[in-house]
């Protein structure tokens, strides 16, 4: 397995989960980033940026990688679709620092055209910066009045949680809206996040699995509210909803039964 070298502090954690994902696709594979370069068409030295956190991979890059490591594709890029907007929102506050840090430093001789959020023209890359800087504070605003209300609402029910899951939500957690990528197979469907049916889900857990759960509500006509991954007391009436509707045990839980009732072709 190879060593690998420790990311740029300064990467934002989702962009840190993509370049780690793509790091365990290539030691699973055993590929040299020449072996990379042959089977995706992108140079090693391209592939020695992106795995080492100096340059952002192209969408495309990250979807060779997927169908190469044999990984789920919708679950990587919706990854790096989240990944290259907090990118780009890191390489614009970039250019108003002297002293950038090396994971957000320009690359143009290496990076394509549609890589450089800032361009080759100075006066431009200013003036898109000052806009970016304006607009990031008021969204940054906007976020911590949304969160200080989502947390009070969720500590209240912080008591009924039932399993502890990978992720709950913190202070540092930023809302991210997904998007449902609704398709039917073999009589099940999925919203292109995720895949489990077995893992428990229920108050104040975040992530992959929650968002692809409230697609799965939405389209079995009970509202989730915003598809933000985060368990709260909307998603948790819309369960129990669905669960009443289904005959299941009415616990507000996304449990096995209850997977299995959200991914058939007709539920109740």
């Amino acid at each position: 397995m190879s060593r690998w070298k420790e990311l740029p502090a300064e990467l934002h954690p989702h962009v840190h989960q993509l370049i780690v994902r793509l790091r365990r696709l290539k030691d699973h594979g055993e590929l040299s980033t020449r072996q990379l370069a042959a089977k995706t068409g992108y140079s090693a030295k391209s592939w020695q940026r992106y795995l080492n956190g100096r340059s952002l991979p192209p969408r495309e890059a990250v979807e060779a990688m997927a169908r190469i490591g044999g990984d789920d594709p919708a679950r990587l890029l919706v990854m790096h679709e989240i990944a290259a907007q907090r990118w780009a929102e890191g390489r614009a506050v970039a250019t108003d620092t002297p002293d950038a840090p090396e994971g957000f430093a320009a690359t143009p001789e290496h990076t394509p055209a549609e890589q450089q959020p800032y361009g080759r023209h100075l006066r431009a890359a200013v003036t898109a910066g000052a806009v970016v800087t304006v607009l990031s504070v008021s969204a940054a605003l906007l976020l911590a009045m949304r969160l200080t209300e989502a947390r009070a609402q969720l500590a209240h029910d912080r008591s009924d949680a039932l399993v502890t899951a990978p992720a709950t939500v913190s202070e540092s957690l930023v809302p991210v809206i997904y998007t449902c990528r609704l398709e039917q197979r073999d009589g099940r469907w999925s919203a292109g996040l995720s895949r489990n049916t077995d893992i428990l889900l229920s108050n104040t857990h975040v992530g992959l699995e929650v968002a692809e759960a409230q697609c799965l509500l939405r389209r079995a006509g009970t509202a989730p509210g915003e598809i933000d991954g985060v368990f709260g007391p909307k998603t948790r009436r819309a369960v129990e909803h669905m669960q009443k509707q289904n005959g299941l045990i009415v616990n507000g839980v996304i449990d096995p039964p209850t997977w299995q009732a959200l991914r058939e072709a007709d539920p109740k």
